[in-house]
């Protein structure tokens, strides 16, 4: 797959530091891959920290990360789910999905590690994504929000100090298959061009001044915003909601959870009301099936609001993506959903330049071809049962 063949790219060439931060981390085939990259690089003298959700991550083995630690790999767990601390943290996630390599080059968007983010996993099948790729000062920013999180995490704890002989584990991948394409802070970059895969974005944001730009290369504005909640205002949900309530021509939205609260509701449908055209692309399989009973429970209200609705067949749509009046674009790891805005530890990068707008909308009208539109009869004929169970589930939401 592309995003991972790019990220490995980028370890190996790694120099003098890895930062990664997941969410979910798996000891799959794809998992053991990149820790078997991570132990050698580490054995090479590259100075790696590693973060993972302690919920998300739960199934990490304490084996490879023994292993990551004798190889010299700092890791440290976010709320780990120890007694009595897990009573009082559970509901808080890190959803972040970061990687900062030299601290000059950043990765973040969607995309966890694990065998199902390849599409090639057969009880999951075909997975639709956005990630992307940073550079220059814009990684700074980044780095910062890690930082912030690595001062948070607790340090794992393996009474083991030797150096161990590297023996991979994983078994080499065949050629790797593209696969379809993050405010505590808010500060504003700018830099040179990007290039986007199928699934990969790739933006070169290096800084003004400091690289001549290639001739394809365009000067974009970037800012990083982070959520987590201790801060006394949901950044990333004033984001959208500004974001929704300044649009005054078109608003594309592509998210797996979009379980709004009323605020976020009112915004959508108030620039419909003012004539702005505004889709809203959602998946038909989401996991788990609970969140989109949830979502379901707000289809009818937009569409009678005038919103377009499309459902993603072609497998799990797990991309979250907004672009608005196709000149702003905000690609990363937050949700429409109470726990992203308040629960969790989220990042976002907002961008500012009509190309990146366009190219995202150019995904957004392939991934429509794989969709079908929500029609408000759709919404009526539901079942008595369904029903039942999409209220039901709605009521679950904050907890999701």
């Amino acid at each position: 797959m592309e995003t991972y063949g790019k990220l490995l790219q980028s370890i190996q060439a790694a120099q003098k530091t890895i930062d990664l931060e997941y969410y979910i981390y798996r000891n799959d085939h794809i998992g053991k891959r990149i820790t078997d990259v991570l132990i050698d690089r580490a054995l090479s003298g590259v100075n790696i920290r590693f973060i993972r959700d302690g919920w998300g991550s739960r199934s990490f083995p304490k084996h490879t990360v023994r292993r990551m630690m004798e190889a010299g790999i700092e890791c440290r767990t976010f709320f780990p789910l120890r007694f009595p601390w897990v009573l009082s943290n559970l509901t808080y996630r890190d959803h972040c999905k970061i990687v900062i390599v030299d601290g000059k080059e950043a990765f973040m968007g969607g995309i966890n590690v694990g065998d199902e983010y390849t599409g090639m996993k057969p009880d999951v099948g075909f997975w639709r994504d956005t990630h992307m790729r940073l550079t220059g000062e814009t990684a700074d920013d980044v780095k910062a929000v890690f930082e912030a999180h690595w001062k948070m995490a607790s340090p794992d704890m393996l009474h083991s100090t030797r150096k161990a002989k590297f023996i991979p584990e994983s078994a080499q991948l065949s050629d790797d298959k593209a696969i379809h394409p993050f405010p505590s802070g808010k500060t504003e970059r700018s830099g040179y061009g990007w290039e986007w895969g199928s699934e990969l974005g790739t933006m070169e944001g290096t800084h003004m001044g400091k690289a001549s730009p290639s001739k394809d290369s365009h000067n974009v504005y970037i800012q990083i915003f982070e959520g987590n909640p201790g801060l006394p205002t949901p950044v990333i949900r004033e984001m959208h909601f500004i974001c929704l309530t300044q649009a005054t021509r078109t608003i594309d939205v592509t998210n797996p959870y979009f379980i709004p609260d009323a605020d976020i509701m009112m915004a959508i449908k108030t620039a419909a009301a003012r004539g702005v055209r505004v889709r809203l692309l959602v998946p038909r399989q989401v996991i788990p099936k609970v969140a989109g009973a949830a979502s379901r429970t707000y289809y009818g209200e937009l569409v009678e609001a005038g919103i377009d609705v499309f459902q993603y067949n072609k497998g799990v749509l797990h991309a979250k993506v907004m672009i608005i009046d196709g000149e702003i674009a905000e690609v990363g790891s937050s949700n429409y959903d109470l726990r992203s805005y308040r629960l969790n530890y989220e990042v976002c990068a907002v961008m500012y330049h009509s190309d990146v707008a366009r190219e995202l909308t150019e995904q957004f009208e392939r991934d429509l071809a794989e969709a079908t539109p929500y029609r408000l009869e759709d919404h009526m004929h539901r079942t008595s049962f369904e029903r039942m169970l999409d209220q039901a589930a709605r009521l679950l939401s904050p907890l999701l």
